[in-house]
């Protein structure tokens, strides 16, 4: 029996896939890993050659990926990788836990993966998947579980990212021409790209709860249903790369970007977190039984929590904020938060406390929606 059919015995995922392959529903395997920017970059593998075995050990890709600038140039300064290291190859692993059809690229799947020293065995540890996954092991060995859910604003552009590049770089036009927060009749007008960004993440096991419009021309939200940290994680990045793939796709153009135009309400990536038990069970964050209730129910861990972020928000903000264009989005009165405060149900705050009882939990309005989820 080959490694690739030992593997399939121990992951029903991975035989699933294969007899997709065989019968031809799946011709093309996309195995991906995230980048420091926070976009998905690997390849292709075709269907005959992943029934041979060609990633039974995973996929190679060049070191360099970890290490690029957003305009995929190679910075000085890595330690990991740069020309004296020549450069070489790190193996993308698939996570068969995280394998998807994707409904928007006809007989396509994919595979998230982590990034493995094909030397040693281990991880590379300034892999953003790999950052995320050393605060989750630490939380464990405190006893705690997190969870987490995103919330994307974006907007939708009449013109692609190609159009525009031709164009010499002109101010995007918006689809819209009215503030469509909350606004039904302004957002049906996209809804042809909202609802398939809505059912077909959906079937890619991206969980779609909401989408509505935001607070100006064009700008739509949509929030991805809660899970363990990780998981959320995962979900964003797959969200975000399918978002631009179904725009492109069917002629619309989207940004992530946190304040594309200074004139713009700047797009937001907010993350709604709480504690749990070490089983995931019990949500930690209000307090039950004979705890003394801190401010609006929260209990003495809760408290803990959202002093914890507030007190290390400066530190952070080169996961929270990483791009030049992030901080244009902080403006006072603008719906983006300048100030490293909490209040209950308060969107003034950077930090609001929301929900009752076992859904007590804060949301970080802080991340804009160009944030890379892992580091965020």
């Amino acid at each position: 029996m080959s490694d690739h059919d030992h593997a399939a015995t121990k992951h029903p995922r991975l035989a699933e896939l294969e007899a997709m392959v065989r019968d031809g529903r799946i011709d093309t395997i996309v195995v991906a890993i995230t980048d420091m920017q926070g976009r998905l970059v690997g390849k292709r593998v075709q269907g005959q050659a992943f029934l041979d075995g060609v990633i039974s050990h995973g996929a190679h890709f060049c070191t360099y990926l970890l290490g690029t600038d957003m305009e995929m140039n190679t910075p000085e300064g890595f330690k990991l990788m740069n020309w004296e290291t020549g450069y070489g190859d790190w193996i993308a692993e698939p996570i068969w836990d995280q394998l998807r059809i994707l409904p928007w690229l006809p007989g396509t799947a994919m595979v998230l993966a982590d990034t493995i020293d094909e030397e040693t065995g281990l991880e590379i540890p300034v892999s953003p998947r790999t950052i995320l996954k050393r605060q989750v092991a630490r939380a464990a060995e405190a006893g705690y579980v997190v969870k987490a859910g995103s919330e994307f604003e974006f907007y939708v552009l009449k013109d692609s990212w190609e159009e525009l590049s031709e164009q010499g770089w002109p101010v995007p036009r918006t689809f819209g021409h009215y503030n469509e927060d909350y606004h039904l009749l302004q957002a049906t007008k996209a809804e042809p790209l909202h609802r398939l960004l809505r059912n077909q993440m959906t079937e890619a096991n991206v969980p779609i709860e909401f989408s509505k419009g935001e607070a100006a021309n064009g700008q739509h939200e949509v929030n991805i249903r809660y899970d363990h940290v990780l998981e959320s994680a995962d979900r964003s990045v797959v969200f975000k790369h399918g978002a631009k793939e179904i725009a492109y796709l069917n002629g619309w153009g989207i940004t992530f970007m946190a304040k594309p135009d200074h004139r713009w309400t700047g797009s937001s990536g907010h993350l709604h977190m709480s504690l749990w038990d070490a089983a995931g069970e019990q949500p930690l964050m209000h307090a039950t039984g004979r705890q003394k209730p801190g401010p609006y129910g929260l209990s003495k861990v809760g408290q803990q929590f959202m002093a914890g972020m507030m007190a290390l928000s400066r530190e952070l903000a080169v996961f929270i904020a990483p791009f030049i264009n992030s901080y244009k989005r902080y403006a006072s009165l603008s719906w983006a938060p300048v100030n490293i405060v909490w209040g209950r149900d308060n969107r003034t705050t950077g930090f609001r406390l929301v929900g009752r009882g076992p859904g007590l939990h804060v949301e970080d309005r802080f991340p804009g929606g160009d944030m890379n989820a892992y580091l965020t």
